[in-house]
């Protein structure tokens, strides 16, 4: 595996494990805010895609860097 592979490769899992999370204390701050369930969910899911959109730009720009 070359370097650039591998920095693809940890850029993607981190992307993920980060979006993951904001979008589990989104949802985990939604109930505790006494929001229904598909109301937490909803915010979840919108801040897991926001999160997924800006941390994959911000990690494509950072893939395009190491050549």
């Amino acid at each position: 595996m070359t370097e650039r592979n591998a920095v693809i490769l940890l850029a993607c899992a981190l992307t993920l494990v980060m979006a993951a999370l904001v979008g589990a204390g989104a949802g985990y701050l939604a109930r505790r805010d006494h929001a229904t369930y598909p109301t937490a969910l909803t915010r979840a899911a919108t801040a897991f895609s926001t999160t997924l959109t800006l941390t994959a730009a911000i990690a494509t720009a950072l893939a395009s860097l190491v050549n």
